[in-house]
């Protein structure tokens, strides 16, 4: 038996697991985040008493200019779920904003369309 444990992967690096990051938590604690949201950071420093881990100090580096959840969580390598629960913790203490992306532009009128394949035709 080995005496000394492996805590790493030497492909994949530290494992860590999701849960531990997020002390157990599946979701966020304040809101529902859509996965494209932009999330930007308020440029508000953490406070002393601000529980923020090694992870939370990463997406907030992630997040100095607009961006969204589902490109944080790429560029970060972190399951979309711990993404949104970290996110979570930084709104709740309000170190960044969060904005729900715009509605799809409404389809044009048939009519319009119509028009338009005319006058490509007319061409």
């Amino acid at each position: 038996m080995k005496d000394d444990v492996e805590w790493v992967d030497e492909e994949a690096g530290p494992v860590v697991r999701p849960y531990a990051m997020t002390g157990g938590r599946t979701r966020a604690s304040s809101s529902s985040f859509d996965l494209l949201a932009m999330v930007v950071a308020t440029g508000v420093p953490a406070g002393p008493g601000a529980n923020l881990g090694s992870e939370h100090r990463r997406l907030l580096n992630l997040v100095r200019r607009a961006r969204p959840i589902v490109e944080i969580a790429s560029d970060a390598g972190l399951p979309i779920g711990v993404i949104k629960v970290l996110l979570g913790d930084l709104l709740d203490q309000g170190l960044i904003l969060v904005r729900s992306p715009l509605p799809a532009a409404s389809m044009p009128p048939e009519s319009l369309l119509k028009e338009l394949i005319s006058g490509l035709r007319a061409l």
